[in-house]
């Protein structure tokens, strides 16, 4: 997962990537409010934790912001010194999914987080899952349309299988990368635009497919149901 992280305090800060590396994830630290809003338009994470108390904007700031703004905001968990129940109800009523009173163990905060996470993701799928004309066979890692094999790579099925998951959502470049590729987007986005181009053409992602791969100018991609009446 890709996760975003904004507290003012180093120690904090410090403590949680920690505990978010170890698990395997990805994480993107800020230390105020205005640095993180700035990051979630221009970007994608699975879960973003924030302190109730930052410069620039608060995590309750950020909440309302995200509602007005993010066609599809990610899970929010609010991290806070604050124990009373009206604080945590406000937080909640505004848009987190959960919150965390500091300090708190590694335990905890990596359940939570994953919980989080788990509530707005597309469930894990076995077996052979149908989007439009494609089929994704999970068991065997293999895509097909109206019936025929279509032959891909490792990394595109991967990056094929994201986008299907995720149809009418708009993926980052760097979120894209995190997820396929294992780490931060510290290469040419060249890299992404290429397996891109060569899922339109492996796929037949044409307006005729009912599914087409969308160019997110200075964001990334979308996968979008293609909708003929559009054009008339």
């Amino acid at each position: 997962m890709r996760i975003a992280l904004a507290d003012d305090d180093r120690d904090i800060r410090e403590q949680v990537s920690a505990i978010v590396r170890k698990a395997g994830h990805v994480v993107d630290d800020f230390t105020n409010g205005l640095d993180v809003q700035k990051a979630l338009q221009r970007d994608t994470y699975d879960v973003v934790l924030l302190d109730w108390n930052m410069p620039g904007r608060t995590g309750f700031q950020i909440l309302e912001w995200a509602a007005d703004n993010l066609d599809s905001p990610p899970p929010f968990i609010l991290l806070t010194s604050r124990q009373d129940k009206s604080d945590i109800v406000k937080g909640l009523e505004a848009g987190a999914v959960d919150y965390i009173v500091k300090p708190e163990s590694e335990e905890v905060i990596r359940a939570r987080i994953e919980a989080a996470a788990r509530r707005t993701s597309v469930k894990e799928t076995r077996g052979v899952v149908q989007y439009g004309p494609f089929e994704v066979n999970h068991a065997s890692r293999t895509i097909s349309r109206d019936g025929d094999a279509i032959a891909l790579t490792a990394k595109e099925y991967d990056l094929a299988v994201l986008m299907f998951e995720n149809i009418d959502k708009p993926l980052s470049r760097g979120y894209l990368f995190s997820r396929v590729w294992g780490g931060n987007i510290d290469v040419e986005t060249r890299t992404i635009d290429m397996h891109v181009s060569r899922l339109r053409s492996k796929l037949g992602l044409t307006p005729e497919s009912g599914l087409v791969i969308r160019t997110v100018f200075g964001f990334g991609y979308r996968m979008d149901h293609f909708e003929a009446d559009a054009l008339a």
